[in-house]
């Protein structure tokens, strides 16, 4: 692991372990929020289940090196001219085969097989990024819209409040009846953006339960996001490193370079022992042994194709490795540059709300004198709403962003965040069956197994 490497890991687990006040003790935190989704994902369990049938794409290529012992149970009667004569005749028969050489086809086939594994569990890394950045967007939603909510009944207080001595001046006639209606049109509007804000809160609450698998409660300030890179090339040559996408592309690669070397040996024999062992209707035992080559003449052309489309594939494999390289490196720039913009809407907005609130103050105070009027009131409020909302939005695009940018290294995963959360072993049920055993035997393996399906199907809920 890089220096950089485990500095962004030490920064991820420091932002985790940081809540800010005694309130987030008994909120849901950010951290919470990430393991609830990790363990409730179908996603998840959906892509875990693609692994292990993966898994089982070496078991059977192991498999196939091993020999194949079959029976056949036969009943005859002979038939001359459509008239059946004698009685039917029964026999038992055993066939043994063992393969003994096939050019190296097999060894191939198995490493081809641990190839394409280990490219499923990079896919279901990326998966597991997802799902982490899903829920992470769904939290920061959940708590940006109940904050425009907060500032939208706010906002409909204070208008609310400015109509009411909008309506007393004009009793008095020290302003028009224009004035008490800009003021009631601008409630009617405060109104109608918080009825908005409310469904849209509404929205992001489903959108939680979607990504995390429960309605939201109380949700406690994020910690501060974690520290990435110290440049955006820092940051594309880490992702280059560790993005599963891009291992993933990699491994596709070799897979379909080893397939190649397995269509080319398709045109060479294979070499068997062989074993059959006959018992007749009268008791009666007979039996073979030999040694069988077998080897392809005339296939109507149907191997060099297989050739040509194994080349092709391994060419579109190395196009898709160029073009997920490009899209990380890309991806890494584009939430870079997210970051950066939200770091300057902050502090641009901070600014906006000093001067905003200030000017505001102002104008009241000279309206209350008569130098303003109630539409300048009006105005000088709806700039410090939406300067306050713009802090909000700036805020919670800057904690995504970060984690974005983190995901966009390869590096938003569970492990990395140091969630404290039970993780999904790949390794486990590979060891269990990449040896092919029988479920049925009672060796250790096999009952190994049988309990590893077990606590997969339990914990599946099925």
């Amino acid at each position: 692991m890089t220096y950089a490497l485990r500095r962004l890991k030490l920064s991820a687990i420091t932002a985790f372990s940081l809540f800010v006040s005694p309130v987030s003790l008994q909120a849901e935190t950010l951290a919470d929020a990430l393991v609830s989704a990790y363990e409730n994902s179908g996603l998840l369990l959906q892509n875990r289940a693609v692994l292990r049938a993966a898994d089982e794409g070496v078991a059977q290529a192991v498999a196939s090196l091993r020999p194949t012992l079959t029976y056949i149970l036969q009943s005859t009667r002979q038939h001359v001219n459509n008239v059946p004569v004698g009685d039917f005749t029964e026999s038992a028969t055993l066939q043994l085969r063992l393969p003994i050489y096939q050019f190296g086809r097999g060894r191939l086939a198995i490493e081809a097989q641990k190839e394409t594994v280990l490219a499923t569990r990079d896919a279901l890394v990326s998966v597991e990024q997802q799902v982490l950045l899903r829920a992470i967007q769904a939290y920061m939603n959940v708590r940006r819209d109940a904050q425009f909510v907060d500032l939208s009944h706010n906002n409909v207080r204070l208008i609310t409040e400015e109509l009411r001595a909008a309506r007393d001046r004009f009793e008095v006639g020290e302003i028009t009846r224009t004035d008490v209606s800009l003021a009631e049109a601008r409630l009617a509007s405060a109104r109608a953006t918080l009825a908005a804000r409310e469904g849209n809160f509404q929205v992001s609450r489903e959108e939680y339960r979607a990504a995390i698998g429960d309605y939201p409660g109380q949700l406690a300030t994020p910690p501060r996001a974690p520290s990435v890179a110290s440049s955006v090339q820092a940051a594309q040559n880490l992702a280059v490193q560790n993005h599963p996408d891009l291992k993933r592309a990699q491994r596709d690669v070799t897979v379909a370079e080893m397939n190649i070397a397995i269509t080319e040996r398709q045109m060479l024999p294979t070499v068997s022992a062989t074993a059959n062992g006959v018992l007749g209707e009268n008791g009666s035992q007979s039996g073979t042994l030999g040694l069988q080559i077998t080897g392809p003449i005339y296939q109507g052309g149907q191997l060099k194709s297989l050739q040509r489309q194994a080349m092709a594939q391994r060419d579109a494999s190395r196009a898709l490795l160029l073009i997920a390289g490009q899209t990380v490196q890309q991806n890494v720039g584009n939430a870079w540059s997210q970051l950066s913009v939200s770091h300057a809407q902050i502090q641009a907005s901070n600014r906006a709300i000093s001067a905003s609130r200030a000017a505001w103050e102002g104008v009241r105070e000279e309206a209350r004198l008569g130098a303003r009027t109630t539409l300048d009131v009006l105005n000088a409020e709806q700039d410090l709403l939406d300067a306050r909302s713009n802090l909000v939005s700036a805020q919670s695009d800057s904690q995504v962003a970060a984690y974005n940018l983190l995901a966009s290294m390869g590096l938003l995963t569970v492990e990395h965040l140091n969630l404290g959360v039970q993780t999904y072993d790949p390794a486990d049920y590979y060891a269990a069956v990449s040896g092919a055993p029988a479920r049925r035997a009672t060796s250790e393996q096999g009952e190994r197994l049988d309990a590893l399906l077990r606590s997969i199907a339990g914990g599946n809920g099925n």
